[in-house]
């Protein structure tokens, strides 16, 4: 599937940045209670740990909600998990050398790199997350189910 390039910044943050590209603003953008969701009992120590650093920020901030609960909880968990590797790299190195005397990668490194990309992209599907909201539309008028006169005078 194509990229349609970038992802669009969440319009709560460019509100906050004053909208710098002076470009429209997504009116129809859905917008969630802000309030940010409990954190699961599940999420692995780590994971807690970033999910009570970020929730109140992005909670204040108006781009983490209720609705983001799997999505967030994703982020951590990824997050833990990525950091882990990177501990392991710090003290153990990127390379061991084999048995045969072959010079090896570590497993760490592309656990690493795989949960530093599923940190960046596991949110964006379904319109979960701030940025994928900035794409969704919803229709703000009226429907033909309503006034009948309304429905009569309308050009569509």
């Amino acid at each position: 599937m194509a990229t349609r390039g970038r992802k669009p910044k969440p319009t709560a943050l460019k509100v906050l940045e004053g909208n710098p590209g002076k470009r429209p603003l997504n009116k129809n953008e859905p917008k969630p209670e802000k309030k940010a969701p409990r954190c699961p009992s599940w999420l692995e120590p780590e994971a807690k740990k970033e999910w009570k650093r970020m929730a109140k920020t992005l909670e204040a901030i108006g781009v983490l909600t209720g609705v983001d609960a799997a999505a967030f909880a994703g982020y951590c968990q990824a997050y833990a998990r990525w950091k882990e590797a990177e501990e392991f790299l710090s003290k153990h190195g990127t390379i061991f050398k084999t048995p045969s005397g072959y010079i090896q990668q570590v497993p760490q490194v592309s656990i690493a790199q795989t949960y530093l990309k599923v940190m960046k992209d596991f949110c964006s599907e379904f319109g979960l997350t701030p940025a994928a909201r900035t794409r969704i539309r919803i229709n703000t008028e009226k429907t033909d189910t309503d006034d009948p006169m309304e429905s009569l005078l309308r050009v569509k």
